[in-house]
């Protein structure tokens, strides 16, 4: 018994509280109807759709990498890498894979000794952070194009790349800090020369194609059923929090809630106005949901939209702060424990989570000054 109290008990109260909070408010029947509805909803009509958009991108990516267009992105972004991030050029490919697919991408080539070699060992360790930045972000630009925006998600492209360069050079600041000797140590002192695959040269232009298009798309079959827990747990209890009864009054439909999240948020309402651009105080949930998924912080958009929340602004900060953050506070633990260095994930979160800040700071007031012009 004295294993289990310790963390039983507080939990039990915690989820509890929760619960009877909710249900006060809104009543037990409605908060179950409530939680169902809103939860099947997202799974038809936004899970689907990101799983399509996924799909798609996947397949695009893929031919991407089979066809050369990675590498010809690789040498035009290998001039910057030095400068902007104090990486290798080589880390560009990393940004271009990540962009094309998701966060995990950046640690299958850091776990590659071929790419690896090129690294110091406090470089390598801040790749957690730089892949971080790009993750999914072709599909965050291609899900707010589709919302009837074209201008503010490349704004917002921008805004996470800012973020990036600040979060990966405070983690690499943080943990020479920790780890002085990292400096100047290798990340991999022994390469393993691999024979490429030359199996695509005995192909058709026309199975290379197919092999690339159906490959690519099962990878984002892979990716959309991987946000499916995200999007309808995260999403769920963020909407309930955020959105407030019908003009009915509560009557367990979806998308219905306690405005906890907005009432706060209107407390310090002028610092998300200053910092963002935030009209409303229910558009705080974005970067909230985005901690965990940016696939369930997607899932607010449309909703948002009905509301008539959304602008261009708001779609250029969610675009910077969903592609900077895009969920690290689920991934970054699993990424820095796969590449041998956990202790350092404190300080990677600390340094993505001011990134993040910083992205959505400069998406908004390059939006100001993109509309004076």
């Amino acid at each position: 018994m004295k294993k289990f109290i310790p963390t039983g008990i507080p939990c039990l109260i915690i989820v509890v509280g929760i619960f009877y909070y909710i249900a006060s408010i809104m009543g037990i029947p409605n908060m179950l109807n409530t939680i169902m509805n809103t939860a099947h909803d997202l799974l038809l009509n936004t899970v689907f759709y990101l799983m399509g958009i996924c799909v798609i991108t996947g397949a695009l990516g893929r031919i991407f990498v089979e066809f050369g267009v990675v590498k010809l992105l690789e040498k035009i972004l290998r001039p910057l890498m030095k400068p902007l991030f104090n990486l290798p050029g080589t880390a560009s490919l990393g940004a271009v894979l990540t962009f094309l697919s998701d966060n995990p991408a950046i640690i299958s080539l850091a776990k590659d000794n071929r790419f690896g070699s090129y690294f110091k060992k406090y470089q390598l360790i801040s790749l957690t952070n730089f892949g971080t930045a790009f993750g999914m972000g072709l599909l965050v630009i291609v899900f707010m194009i589709g919302q009837g925006y074209y201008s503010a998600p490349f704004i917002g492209l921008f805004g996470a790349f800012c973020g990036c360069i600040v979060s990966t050079r405070l983690m690499q600041r943080f943990t020479l800090k920790s780890h002085p000797h990292f400096k100047e140590e290798c990340a991999v002192t022994e390469v393993v020369e691999i024979k490429e695959d030359e199996d695509n040269s005995n192909k058709s232009l026309f199975l290379r194609i197919l092999d690339a298009l159906l490959d690519g798309g099962r990878s984002g079959v892979d990716i959309g059923i991987a946000i499916i827990p995200g999007v309808l747990v995260i999403s769920t209890f963020v909407m309930i929090l955020t959105f407030g009864p019908s003009a009915e009054g509560f009557t367990g439909a979806a998308y219905q809630g306690t405005e906890l999240l907005p009432y706060l948020a209107g407390k310090i309402n002028i610092l998300f106005e200053w910092l963002f651009g935030f009209k409303d105080p229910h558009l705080v949930a974005f970067p909230i949901t985005a901690l965990g998924a940016v696939g369930a912080a997607l899932g607010l958009v449309p909703n948002f939209a009905a509301q008539g929340w959304i602008d261009g602004n708001a779609i250029a900060v969610f675009t910077a702060i969903g592609m900077c953050w895009s969920g690290y506070l689920s991934t970054h633990t699993a990424m820095l424990d796969s590449l041998g260095f956990r202790q350092l994930t404190s300080k990677a979160i600390i340094a993505h989570s001011i990134g993040g800040l910083v992205a959505g700071v400069v998406a908004h007031w390059i939006y100001v000054l993109f509309q004076l012009f």
